[in-house]
């Protein structure tokens, strides 16, 4: 790319600046034209097959220690601040969007077991997590079901209270092992590759919920080898092709009873921690998604000719890429914004990492369909990034979390919070 945007923070360190530029140029050069060639296999079983390219981009991150962002250097992370994690997946999200989520929900059962300060869950998950080059581990974060999706993602709601309702992933205590029985359903982002699994579920004691409604909820981590554990097939969808994702199914899987981090008792504020982590790198994420749309339309429009000039020297493309370049800036003020407080404060403000991902995945896709409209009949083209781009800035608005569904508890945290 022959773009390089003014970052208005001015006081990034050295360091920061090298980190952005260090990380730009290999998404650009290995994840950006692995992700195409990803994209362009008809079977999707043949992008987790070992030895394909998704492998391949996963194994050179390991080798970079970007699989360590979000781990502290005490255990061996790079220990990165809000601002660096931000910078890190807006330059990978650039070159592929695909790339970025995978890396991110592959932190997750090594994170959440280091949260736990627990010498046992630390050594078991998150120290060979932190040295393995070799993708020996691999994490996923299973929180969608058949029957339940974005409203799991609705804490503080009068919904996620209601006693009637209940995840379908089941987990009870039996002597010193829970024992998890359910189904994940088939948007499980690197579901089909995993080996480990931040699972959120529903736990049941005795004959009842402990808790009311989807507060009843726990974390568990689980080792996808265990007996009872299977998966479906990698799902065929039309953007993000590059990631992997698929069901996962659990038939009376029994894991040690320290394997469950989190009960109801804190699983409310568990998941808006969770809330708040997330929906904040999907914002820099599709920064990142919204960035590339506008630099390809922009480069594209000082090659194309039309009317004997290149189309950037008609008004009405310069207002075009104007208002692209607005919604850039827009969405990397926030987002970054929203995760450096969410990332640095407890209790979260989520209304915020809310507020991010709608407005960044909502720009991106935006921004990717004035990019194709700009590339003219070209734009239509696979030949074209502009067109995978689109595709995958569409996903964004429905994965973790439907982007109308997390602005209701977004607004719920405003009535509550403003009076």
């Amino acid at each position: 790319m022959g773009f390089n945007y003014l970052d208005l923070n001015k006081d990034l360190t050295r360091d920061q600046i090298q980190l952005k530029m260090s990380v730009r140029e290999f998404a650009q050069k290995v994840l950006r034209p692995a992700a195409r060639e990803l994209d362009e296999l008809s079977n999707p079983e043949d992008v987790v097959k070992k030895g394909s390219l998704f492998w391949d981009g996963m194994r050179k991150m390991r080798e970079l220690d970007y699989h360590t962002a979000h781990l502290p250097e005490q255990i061996g992370g790079m220990g990165l601040s809000p601002i660096e994690l931000h910078i890190l997946f807006e330059e990978i999200a650039a070159a592929s969007a695909g790339f970025a989520i995978a890396l991110g929900v592959d932190m997750f059962p090594a994170l959440l077991a280091a949260m736990t300060q627990q010498p046992e869950l630390i050594e078991k998950f998150t120290v060979p997590y932190v040295r393995d080059r070799e993708m020996k581990m691999l994490g996923c974060w299973a929180i969608t079901e058949p029957a339940h999706g974005s409203d799991m993602l609705m804490p503080g709601t009068p919904y996620f209270e209601d006693p009637k309702i209940h995840g379908e992933v089941l987990a009870e205590l039996q002597g010193d092992e829970w024992v998890i029985s359910g189904q994940k359903s088939a948007w499980v982002s690197d579901g089909p590759v995993a080996t480990h699994a931040a699972v959120y579920l529903t736990i049941f004691k005795g004959k009842g919920m402990m808790g009311k409604g989807m507060t009843g909820g726990g974390i568990a981590i689980v080792p996808l080898d265990l007996p009872g554990v299977s998966k479906g097939k990698a799902l065929s969808k039309i953007g993000q092709r590059e990631l992997p994702q698929g069901e996962i199914y659990f038939d009376n899987v029994r894991i040690p009873q320290n394997y469950m981090i989190a009960g109801p008792e804190i699983y409310t504020d568990m998941l808006e921690m969770t809330l708040a982590m997330c929906n904040g790198l999907m914002g820099a994420i599709f920064t990142g998604v919204a960035r590339s749309a506008f630099e390809e339309a922009l480069l594209y429009s000082k090659g194309r000719v039309q009317g004997g000039v290149p189309i950037c020297q008609h008004q009405l493309v310069q207002d075009k890429l104007f208002k692209m370049f607005m919604k850039v800036e827009a969405a990397r003020a926030l987002s970054r914004s929203a995760l450096n407080y969410n990332l640095s404060t407890q209790p979260p403000s989520v209304q915020y990492s809310i507020a991010a991902k709608v407005f960044c995945t909502r720009s991106a896709f935006e921004i990717a369909s004035e990019a194709i409209q700009i590339f003219g009949g070209n734009g239509l083209s696979r030949e074209y990034p502009v067109e995978k781009i689109f595709r995958d800035a569409r996903a964004s608005m429905i994965e973790d979390g439907a982007n109308e569904v997390l602005g209701l508890t977004a607004a719920h945290n405003l009535l509550k919070k403003y009076r």
